[in-house]
């Protein structure tokens, strides 16, 4: 059964990635509608072979889509959510915000999330994907019982403009320009800047909530610390990982859960260069683990680094994969 599908927010670095993502897995589509606001519409976009004209997303039928995917960027995403659902669309949320209540899943790790055919379904930020993709397999040897992590977060995760402001400081660094700030707090380039999202009350920030309440989320419940950077990378995010168990877990059982498990890579070598980095990931499905080893630090602990590209797994790949499942288990109509 072919599915007629909409992409919200599709000039952006996720939408364009979804739609692309859509043609490679070969998605049943009967139609695809690249939606955007502004001065994007009237442009167009790659799909497959072929271009699609980009819509204006204020002035889309609901009533003649099935599916909806609501990338980052999209103008008002909780409305739109809501006419959509009125409609009779299934809605993919790659935004975070346009319904605090629905599930989040990574198709990996929690499927049965999606048994109720929700009418939204959240796909979590990048960093609780890559977290809960490389932790669900552990978790499985022995219950987690906390999550310490530093997210290292590209400045593709802030769009277009961002992605601009590393490449012009990179190059102005060479030619004495002096680096102005605008799409963060302080320079980027040849920098890391301690700070993602707006601040909370309790010093966390939007982006270190969100991982932690996500990955909690889709682990049962686990408790999550989690610290987040601005590094000076386009694409590919990192995390540092120091994860708490209810029993020891040796290292060799620990390597076999994540070799055995879907989605994962292990490239662990100790030796030079026998790990992976955010450059390597780039265009690439799989999240990578490495430097995988006991942490002696405290009582039952895991250590490790794992790797994966962003506005892939860690975006597009993500919710096409639950609209795959969504489309499995009959929910969508068509």
């Amino acid at each position: 059964m072919a599915h007629r599908i909409a992409v919200a927010g599709a000039t952006g670095q996720v939408g364009r990635e979804i739609i692309k993502t859509l043609a490679e897995r070969e998605f049943p589509a009967a139609d695809v509608s690249a939606l955007a606001s502004g001065r994007a519409v009237g442009g167009s976009i790659s799909f497959g072979e072929r271009n699609l004209s980009v819509g204006a997303v204020e002035r889309h039928d609901w009533a003649s889509t099935d599916l909806v995917f609501l990338a980052p960027g999209t103008t008002g995403p909780v409305t739109l959510a809501r006419k959509a659902v009125a409609a009779g669309c299934v809605v993919i949320d790659v935004t975070g915000m346009s319904d605090p209540d629905a599930p989040v899943v990574v198709p990996e790790v929690n499927p049965g999330a999606l048994a109720a055919n929700p009418r939204i379904v959240a796909s979590p930020v990048a960093g609780a994907i890559l977290l809960s993709l490389v932790l669900h397999p552990l978790q499985a040897l022995g219950g987690l019982v906390r999550i310490v992590a530093t997210s290292l977060q590209p400045v593709s995760g802030a769009g277009k403009d961002a992605m601009d402001e590393l490449f012009s400081q990179t190059r102005g660094v060479f030619v004495n320009d002096t680096a102005t700030p605008e799409q963060f707090t302080k320079p980027i380039a040849f920098n890391l800047i301690p700070h993602v999202g707006g601040f909370g009350e309790g010093g966390l920030t939007d982006e270190e909530e969100a991982i932690a309440e996500d990955t909690s989320r889709l682990l049962g419940g686990v408790a999550v610390a989690a610290t987040c950077v601005r590094v000076p990378v386009f694409i590919g995010q990192s995390l540092s990982v120091h994860a708490s168990f209810d029993r020891p877990i040796d290292e060799a059982e620990a390597r076999e859960a994540i070799r055995g498990a879907p989605g994962l890579t292990l490239l662990d070598r100790r030796d030079d260069g026998g790990y992976v980095t955010p450059l390597e990931t780039v265009g690439e499905d799989p999240v990578f683990v490495s430097r995988l080893r006991v942490d002696p630090t405290g009582p039952n602990g895991i250590a490790l680094w794992c790797a994966g590209d962003n506005l892939r797994k860690g975006g597009a790949l993500n919710a096409v994969q639950i609209a795959e499942e969504l489309a499995r288990r009959g929910a969508l109509r068509g």
